[in-house]
């Protein structure tokens, strides 16, 4: 088990840990969360032994292996699935014994390094790395790719699949779906529950810890405090512990008020019926957990749009793509003030072209689309954070939007989303992705849309500014098209859903977890498809195959008796030549009293060697004879 006591973890003036304990037990999967900057990252740095504790004991069992995910990737000409393999280093270095041996003409090396490799399952490793790439997105094809053809977020993803092909006693996760995609977000979910090890698990994903992990580590106040559950749990607990201070609980209530003034007015009206149930249903989920987040530093709200056209984009069939290629046909979509729609579909399906129309990015290739002159679009994208000038800050940036505005009303909102004080007056450049994404969000919101288009935008957003981003949509009375892998906005801000998938856009009619059915039924009926394609060749008779194989079975017989007869020797031989070589080390046997002992080992261990080299040849002929008979 990891053990840590009364701990102290300084990092250049900042106390991170002090007099902190925990205990993690074998085979517990555990979610480590806490706010930015407590030290979650460092405590994962501590035990791969990248920092030392200042004060305090730190343990780990000594056997276990160790896997975690790189955070830099070369630009390589390696293919993809050779540089995830590349991560089982002890499956490297054995191929590169065995390629010495057989340089050598090593029979007896040969041998004992096919051993070894069958015992790690080497034999299986590119099936198993393939398995891998293709649940995180990678076609066949693009797994024979080189490493730097590939995008950064691509990149971390191979980073991903190495960290996961590496046999390990425990996994060290963080922030792992910040470069994924929903359907990939499933898969890796799925793939982290069959994990046997012991898993700790940093993430801003709710949805993704809550599907995993059975316990949360919770850093704050330079503690670690532990909670049995998932995330949801520790929330409500965290949350009981604190509506007991009452500025904090009167703050929630002012927020839930709020919440509740947006739902009763459009209650009752039977063209928003259908949006306002949905958002009273998340107002319901958000009450008992919104007292957690009393003390967030984040605070942001969308104003009312200056104006809300009716409709705000008009869309008959409509084809997109780039250049020759059309990605989406027959598009038909008509957006209006309070349409609320999240888009799903697998990698590579059209969501992001899609919301590159929306933006203006991309031009419709044929088809009727109609903005309206009023609308006013609010765009984020992760390349969005690339058009922030680097060199100002985040109040000039603002000043750029609102040039007569006051200066504390712009400090005031610019605190709201997380830059106060100094921060607000600091260039942006060496900002993290987080503090970025911020900034841009809080530079769109700032003017007033009506229509959001939101592409992936909780990546590299914290718990908190999630929570917040997400109460804010609440209140959105615009229309919004949302592309997330974060499964926990999505229910809380969509009231729709789109499918994109074979070229259309279709409504779906389902929730998400309608939509991770509908993942694995293409994904079955795919397999199915795939099988039925290998076997489109003429069938053999089911009785004839069988005969066919028991007599394979009939001829291969006596040879694998003959080879196992022969590894049997040879692990004996193996061992007592062991044993041989240890009374060897011994320097008391080349005293004179004992030269006819010495002489009685050599004369042995030269007799021993000699047969294995004759095993080991009869080992490789009788295979030889194996293998011709399964040509056959």
């Amino acid at each position: 088990m990891i053990n840590i006591s009364q701990a102290q973890l300084i990092r250049g003036s900042k106390t991170l840990l002090d007099e902190a304990s925990i205990t993690v037990y074998p085979g517990h999967k555990v979610g480590l969360v806490g706010a930015n900057g407590t030290g979650k990252s460092s405590l994962l740095g501590l035990i791969k032994g990248q920092l030392q504790l200042d004060k305090g004991e730190f343990s780990i069992p000594s056997g276990w292996q160790l896997a975690s995910v790189a955070q830099e990737t070369p630009a390589l000409e390696t293919t993809a699935i050779d540089y995830v393999i590349d991560g089982d280093q002890e499956y490297r270095e054995l191929e590169t014994q065995l390629h010495q041996a057989q340089e050598n003409d090593d029979g007896n090396a040969i041998a004992l390094i096919h051993g070894k490799i069958d015992a790690i399952g080497g034999y299986a490793i590119n099936s198993r790395a393939g398995a891998l790439l293709a649940g995180l997105g990678f076609g066949e094809k693009e797994q024979h790719n080189s490493v730097k053809s590939f995008s950064g977020g691509w990149r971390m993803r191979l980073n991903l699949a190495q960290a996961l092909l590496c046999r390990s006693d425990l996994l060290l996760l963080d922030e792992p779906t910040n470069h994924l995609d929903l359907d990939t977000t499933y898969w890796l979910e799925g793939w982290i529950k069959s994990y046997p090890g012991t898993l700790i698990l940093i993430s801003h994903d709710r949805d993704f810890i809550d599907g995993i992990v059975d316990e949360i580590v919770h850093v704050e106040n330079q503690l670690l405090n532990y909670y049995k559950g998932n995330y949801t749990s520790f929330e409500r607990i965290r949350a009981e512990r604190m509506a007991q201070q009452q500025v904090a609980y009167e703050r929630q209530q002012k927020e839930r008020a709020h919440m509740q003034s947006f739902v009763d007015r459009f209650r009752y009206k039977a063209s928003k019926a259908k949006q306002a149930q949905s958002r009273l249903k998340a107002l319901e989920k958000m009450a008992e957990l919104m007292p957690s987040h009393a003390q967030s530093p984040f605070q942001m709200a969308f104003k009312a749009p200056e104006a809300l056209p009716n409709p705000l984009i008009t869309m008959e069939k409509v084809a997109i793509g780039y250049d020759d290629i059309t990605i989406l046909n027959k598009v038909q979509l008509n957006l209006v003030p309070g349409a609320r729609i999240g888009l799903l579909g697998r990698n590579g399906a059209g969501k992001s072209t899609l919301i590159k129309l929306l933006s203006g990015e991309l031009q419709p290739k044929s088809g009727i689309y109609q903005p309206n002159p009023g609308l006013n679009i609010g765009y984020f994208a992760q390349h969005q954070v690339e058009f922030l000038h680097l060199d100002e800050t985040p109040m000039q940036h603002l000043s750029r939007l609102a040039p007569n505005a006051r200066e504390q009303e712009l400090r005031n909102y610019l605190g709201g989303f997380g830059f106060d004080g100094d921060m607000a007056l600091s260039i942006v450049k060496p900002f993290s992705g987080g503090e970025k994404a911020r900034l841009v969000l809080a530079l769109i919101v700032w003017q007033r849309p009506n229509l959001l288009l939101l592409d992936e935008p909780t990546n590299h957003l914290d718990l908190e500014m999630r929570h917040a981003l997400t109460v804010a949509l609440q209140s959105f009375e615009g229309a919004m098209v949302i592309v997330s892998h974060d499964r926990h906005l999505l229910r809380l801000s969509c009231s729709d859903y789109y499918l994109v998938d074979s070229g259309e856009v279709t409504p779906f009619n389902g929730d998400l977890d309608d939509y991770h059915q509908w993942l694995l039924d293409a994904a079955k009926k795919q397999t199915n498809s795939n099988d039925n394609t290998t076997n489109d060749a003429p069938q053999v008779d089911k009785k004839q195959q069988k005969r066919l194989e028991a007599e394979m079975r009939k001829k291969l017989s006596p040879f694998k008796k003959q080879q196992a007869k022969l590894e049997k020797e040879q692990q004996k031989w193996s061992e007592r030549l062991a044993e041989l070589e240890t009374q060897l080390a011994d320097g008391d046997l080349y005293d004179a009293d004992n030269k006819a002992k010495l002489t009685a080992i050599l004369a042995e261990r030269t007799q021993l060697t000699q047969a294995m080299e004759t095993s080991e040849m009869d080992w490789l002929m009788v295979q030889e004879e194996i293998e011709a008979i399964e040509q056959q």
